[in-house]
């Protein structure tokens, strides 16, 4: 499997990490969700996402795009449940984040959003080092 930018698979914990960079807008969002969207129909079996957006120098995003998006996760995922962690450390990362939760509630999506690592981590049942972006730790995985 060919992995996007800044896209992390740790098949022993089934955990795909996302930490995106720079600006989040409409054209990261799709090709992350299309690259997800293939891994659970190929994958085998289900796996946890954390999404980290502490590298994040702004969202060009709205409420109308962020809204649909959910919905067609919410939608279009059939599988058994599955935890999405979001790590977010800014006002707009956390306000996009939360409608994603809102609207995918109830569903076999189950959306959380955090600004601690380490409750991230023991929401996702991993080691909190898993989490922690290595620029910030100085270790290898």
């Amino acid at each position: 499997m060919k992995l996007p930018p800044d896209v992390e698979c740790v098949e022993a914990a089934s955990l795909f990490i996302w930490r995106p960079r720079g600006v989040l807008n409409e054209g990261l969002v799709n090709n992350i969700v299309v690259f997800v969207r293939e891994q659970e129909e190929s994958f085998g079996r289900p796996f946890n996402r954390f999404t980290d957006f502490s590298a994040l120098d702004a969202v060009h995003l709205n409420f109308d795009y962020v809204f649909r998006i959910a919905l067609y996760r919410r939608l279009s995922y059939a599988g058994d449940k599955v935890k999405s962690a979001f790590y977010v450390s800014s006002w707009s990362a956390e306000h996009y984040t939360k409608l994603h939760a809102l609207v995918t509630g109830r569903s076999q999506l189950q959306v959380s959003v955090f600004t601690d690592r380490e409750a991230a981590a023991k929401w996702l049942g991993v080691p909190v080092g898993l989490l922690t972006p290595q620029e910030l730790t100085g270790a290898e995985r």
